[in-house]
């Protein structure tokens, strides 16, 4: 049974992602689908557009296809928390900015630290 299972994850695994960790600082590009519908005719328009979410990884979840990401920013002095499939058909694109040094493997802590505080320690990447 767990065969035919990895079998049919293997065909929708996205190949494309980078190796992130808890304390890298990613981009999210997400897909968005917006539906509008008229009154009057009842017609339906679809517009889809990207959504870029750049944020600090505060840790990982799952395994196989069911991976998710948690991304956390702030915006406007609000903390935004939000929590992305990593195999999901609406993940355009998964960028790595930067990378900090980090000794756990779930940032949970962040949530009670405010500005310079939430700062944490970037690495040089060689290459």
């Amino acid at each position: 049974m767990d065969e035919i299972i990895r079998k049919v994850e293997s065909e929708h695994f996205r190949r494309d992602l980078p190796e992130i960790k808890p304390g890298d600082t990613v981009r999210v590009h997400w897909r968005i689908v917006e539906f509008k519908r008229d009154n009057k005719t009842g017609a339906v328009e679809v517009k889809t557009r990207t959504q870029v979410f750049e944020g600090v990884v505060l840790g990982l979840q799952g395994k196989g296809l069911n991976r998710r990401v948690i991304v956390r920013k702030i915006s406007h002095g609000i903390p935004v928390e939000r929590i992305f499939p990593l195999h999901s058909p609406y993940l355009e694109r998964l960028e790595r900015v930067s990378r900090a040094k980090v000794r756990k493997a779930k940032l949970y802590y962040l949530r009670d630290k405010v500005g310079r505080a939430a700062r944490l320690k970037t690495v040089r990447e060689k290459g």
